[in-house]
């Protein structure tokens, strides 16, 4: 098997540039140097197709025959990023996997401002979220119904984790995110130019009976808690979700489909 043009061979899990792509297990190491890891050739070129330059791609002798890898690999080298050709269980020990993906990318982490925001139709503010599945697979939904982005709210889990970006199935590279303190989101939504509408215990209205004319902004709570008061407060709609079985609520990941498939039935009618 010909190995390609200017890539790094290495067989030790203790190269100093595995060690350093493992160390982006721990949030604290992928803050202070602002990058995540993609696992799987097809997350790899859709953050490409996407416009995000690889900082870094290792991937497996046996994936060099996939022709979309020699792309990767050529679009990395021209970015200036690094290319790493490693055995099997250097990669399983870098994912801690024991049936690791064969390409492994390693990506810039991208935040916008909310200054920088621009309504568009549909946002999506999520407070306090905990739990990065949750978070992976709202950012896939969003990505489904062409939602303009993600604000983060509060002390929320690190949508560039490894479970969230698993659970995000790709999207992460397609949905733009904000985070933003409490008491910033409060003030900035304070400009918002549309309606923002919340689901909550409470709500006084069925969320299939309200107009959600756009820019909708929808502001979902903390897993356990649900919105807080203030958060309710400062919706325009507090909207529920009937239940008819046992169960009194839904998880937040599934209200948030719910929620944004209603908001946006309109746009995504299928032509007949």
């Amino acid at each position: 098997m010909t190995r390609p043009a200017e890539a790094r061979v290495v067989t030790s899990p203790a190269n100093p540039e595995i060690k350093r792509i493992r160390g982006l297990a721990l949030r604290k190491k992928r803050e202070e140097e602002k990058l995540f890891v993609a696992e799987g050739l097809r997350h790899v070129m859709e953050a490409l197709e996407a416009g995000w330059p690889l900082e870094t791609l290792v991937y497996q002798a046996e994936a060099a025959k996939r022709p979309k890898l020699a792309e990767a690999l050529a679009a990395t080298r021209a970015a200036g990023g690094l290319c790493l050709e490693v055995t099997e269980a250097v990669l399983a020990k870098m994912t801690k996997r024991d049936n690791p993906q064969m390409v492994v990318g390693v990506l810039p982490q991208r935040w916008q401002t909310l200054e920088s925001l621009r309504p568009g139709k549909l946002w999506i503010a999520l407070e306090t979220v905990r739990d990065p599945g949750n978070l992976g697979t709202i950012l896939r939904t969003a990505d489904a119904v062409a939602a303009d982005g993600v604000i983060l709210i509060g002390e929320t889990c690190d949508p560039y984790s490894p479970e969230a970006v698993r659970a995000s199935m790709g999207s992460i590279v397609r949905v733009p995110l904000v985070r933003a303190t409490p008491e910033r989101f409060l003030a900035w939504r304070a400009g918002w130019p549309g309606l923002v509408v919340g689901t909550h215990l409470s709500g006084e209205a069925d969320y299939r009976e309200v107009a959600y004319d756009p820019p909708v902004l929808l502001l979902m709570g903390n897993e356990q808690a649900g919105l807080t008061e203030a958060a309710a407060a400062a919706c325009d709609r507090l909207v529920r979700i009937p239940m008819a079985g046992g169960a009194d609520s839904l998880n937040l990941s599934v209200a948030t489909a719910v929620m944004l498939f209603e908001i946006a039935r309109e746009r995504l009618r299928l032509s007949p």
